[in-house]
């Protein structure tokens, strides 16, 4: 259920969210849940229609908070952030470092295949491995800075 208009990174970080988050296009369409979101959606059962008319008001119900999506003036849609069931809100950075490092790990630490599957450089990368205190040591592994 994931749009090809997300970035991988994008979708990586929306992946780590605790609380729900639904996407639906200009159209009214659902282009993405995470998985928080999804169990949510679930638990209304086979019946309900998977489009904004019909989730609109369950994901309300559920405390859903409903944002438009613009860039610029132009409405590509909806999102709506479904309050967390468990505790913890981590803030943007946290969930974007969380998203790189569960990359790295999934790639072996191999940065070029990280970068490729996150959609950014490996510039990018390693400018965010050291904002995140991450860093080679003499063996070249992997470690935090203490």
């Amino acid at each position: 259920m994931i749009s090809p208009v997300f970035s991988s990174l994008a979708r990586a970080v929306l992946d780590s969210f605790n609380e729900g988050v639904v996407v639906f296009d200009p159209e009214g369409q659902l282009v993405y849940a995470n998985h928080p979101a999804e169990q949510v959606i679930d638990g209304f059962g086979n019946d309900v229609s998977r489009d904004a008319d019909a989730l609109l008001p369950q994901l309300a119900r559920q405390g859903g908070r409903i944002a438009p999506l613009r860039v610029g003036g132009l409405k590509v849609g909806e999102a709506v952030y479904l309050p967390t069931r468990e505790g913890g809100q981590r803030t943007l950075a946290d969930r974007e470092r969380q998203a790189i490092l569960f990359t790295l790990q999934g790639s072996g630490w191999r940065l070029a295949e990280s970068a490729r599957r996150l959609g950014i450089s490996r510039t990018t990368l390693w400018r965010r491995l050291k904002e995140y205190g991450l860093h080679r040591d003499g063996g070249g592994r992997w470690s935090q800075a203490s």
